[in-house]
């Protein structure tokens, strides 16, 4: 068997049929076969071993969820079985530092770590930060097989290793909402750009080179063996090299490399045959930074000098206005990849849940914060939409946790992301059409010209939890929108609401829109005495938006709104 297939694993139950794949003798005949705990077999079905590499694959005809069973493949007078194995729904759960975050990390995290036992058909595993320089067929190393999870072996292992918290709350609350076996595959490393995860298709389509940061010399991932649970006739693994290895400083889980590709080469393009229900994804956040430490915002010099590339920066400092382009592009790709890859089992849709960037600098100027979140969205605001299909968010720009001792950049409170993202997950991916999954988002905006107002209607009845709150930021004027310029505020977390005049000697800026009144779906807002024409409105568009669930709208299910330029 391939590296990731193990005891206790969960296979995708139907519609869809699971890929078994594994290496062997060339041209040899493989069988493989599913028995039931009693021992009767369910179905059995051969295979021959090709390819220069000399692997088989079997696609298993569609199971019902349950089990357990176990899996015998077969050459000659040599076998191997895979027991305790059920078939359910499989997560992949990838992303960098916000997403390796153990369970031991969170808030509550000896409450969530003692709840494990009640979950033994949540199954986890985790694959080892590596990167590679070409397109692995298989993982070359294993952090956690899968497995059963405990507290203390497995979801609590250490900080930023395994098991990922927001992976295990998703998977665990889809199993409360489901009742069928959840299977969750970690593929995460802190720090990391989604260039390091996306192929050269998505470099190319969105114009960025495929060797931007790349060092000099080879790139090779240590590793540990290609095959698992294997007898030698039915393992024919790479040589092990012993070169350049994920990293070697103490915080290797949080700085990960930059070079494009590599992430994608050594830890997504191996998994491409298994079959999956969903995606979850947590990437964008800046540079690890000691607990306490604030960052200064990045000069060029910073940017540009070599050591930089090192720090293990991602893509609020790093392509930040192309992240409209590489995220949609890597979700199609996954998809595309993926699909092809399980035989087309992997519905070509795949469902991809993600979370919205959450907080770091309270004050901060830079809007780089809030540039990335609106182009996680593909700059429309709310997915899914025409650009992003079958997605979904998590917003947590109001989960910011600033005595956080990971950093205010790694905030505890996963349990609110992880059932923001059950949600999204419940509506898009298992089509519950009624659930309310998203904060309230506008629909239009009214000019009252003579009053000097601005009437915003929003999509669902509103909750303004934060009434003295300044969120809005308006900008007006006569001339065209090039004439403004953005100039983010710097007197505290919030980004108010402003608007900008052409009239004035200086240059457009944002200015001041006070919320003056809020009723049921819609929020009236000042225009500072402006009443020339309105050419831009936005919300929450700063780094630190709000504190603490409490930013000015949500919805009645406590949904906030997220933010919108």
């Amino acid at each position: 068997f391939a590296s990731y297939y193990g005891d206790h694993m969960v296979l995708q139950q139907k519609p869809s049929g699971a890929v078994v794949w594994g290496h062997g003798e060339l041209g040899a005949m493989v069988t493989l076969t599913l028995s039931g705990a009693s021992g009767l077999v369910i179905m059995e079905k051969t295979a021959q071993v090709k390819g220069p590499s000399g692997t088989w694959t079997i696609v298993l005809e569609p199971m019902d969820r349950g089990g357990p069973y176990a899996l015998t493949a077969e050459q000659g007078l040599e076998n191997v079985t895979l027991r305790d194995i059920y078939f359910g729904d499989v997560w992949l759960c990838s992303g960098q530092s916000n997403m390796a975050m153990t369970v031991l990390q969170v808030a509550n995290a000896s409450q969530e770590l003692a709840a494990a036992a009640r979950y033994p058909y949540v199954r986890i595993f985790a694959a080892a930060p590596a990167r590679s320089s070409v397109e692995l067929e298989d993982l070359e190393q294993i952090d956690l097989p899968w497995s059963i999870p405990t507290a203390a072996e497995n979801l609590g292992h250490g900080n930023f290793t395994y098991f990922s918290a927001v992976c295990w709350l998703l998977g665990r609350s889809l199993y409360d909402a489901l009742g069928s076996p959840i299977g969750l595959v970690e593929v995460a490393w802190g720090g990391t750009p989604i260039e390091a995860w996306s192929s050269h298709r998505v470099l190319k389509a969105c114009g960025l080179p495929e060797d931007m940061g790349r060092r000099k010399g080879p790139q090779i991932s240590l590793c540990r063996g290609a095959c698992f649970n294997l007898k030698a006739a039915l393992c024919f693994a790479p040589p092990l090299n012993l070169a350049l290895s994920s990293s070697t400083s103490p915080h290797q889980h949080l700085s990960g490399p930059q070079t494009p590709s590599v992430l994608w080469n050594a830890m997504v393009h191996p998994l491409l045959n298994m079959t999956l229900r969903g995606v979850a994804w947590y990437q964008g956040e800046p540079p690890f930074l000691s607990p306490g430490v604030e960052q200064p915002p990045l000069s060029y010099q910073v940017l540009t000098s070599p050591s930089f590339w090192r720090t293990g920066e991602a893509n609020t400092f790093l392509n930040t206005d192309q992240y409209n382009c590489t995220f949609p592009a890597l979700i199609a790709d996954w998809r595309w990849a993926f699909h092809t890859g399980s035989a087309r089992q992997t519905e070509p849709l795949l469902p991809f849940g993600f979370v919205q960037l959450s907080t770091y600098r309270r004050g901060s100027a830079d809007d780089s914060f809030a540039r990335l979140r609106w182009h996680q969205t593909a700059d429309l605001g709310v997915v899914p939409n025409a650009r992003m299909p079958s997605t979904f968010m998590a917003v947590a720009m109001d989960l910011g946790d600033e005595h956080s001792p990971y950093g205010s950049i790694h905030p505890r409170d996963k349990q609110n992301v992880a059932h923001r993202l059950l949600l999204g997950a419940m509506a898009v991916a298992y089509g519950d059409k009624g659930l309310v999954f998203q904060g309230p988002f506008p629909t239009r905006a009214v000019l009252e010209v003579t009053r000097g107002l601005l009437n915003v209607t929003y999509s669902q009845e509103l909750i303004w939890r934060q009434r003295d709150a300044q969120a809005f930021e308006v900008r007006s004027g006569i001339s065209s929108l090039k004439s403004c310029k953005w100039e983010g505020n710097t007197d505290g977390g919030f980004s108010p609401p402003q608007v900008c005049c052409s009239s004035q000697a200086s240059p457009c800026q944002w200015l001041l829109a006070p919320v003056v009144a809020v009723g049921s779906h819609t929020v009236t807002l000042a225009l500072s005495g402006c009443s020339m024409l309105v050419l831009g409105l936005r919300y929450a568009w700063a780094e630190w938006p709000c504190e603490y669930q409490a930013c000015p709208l949500y919805n009645s299910q406590g949904l906030p709104a997220p933010p919108f330029l």
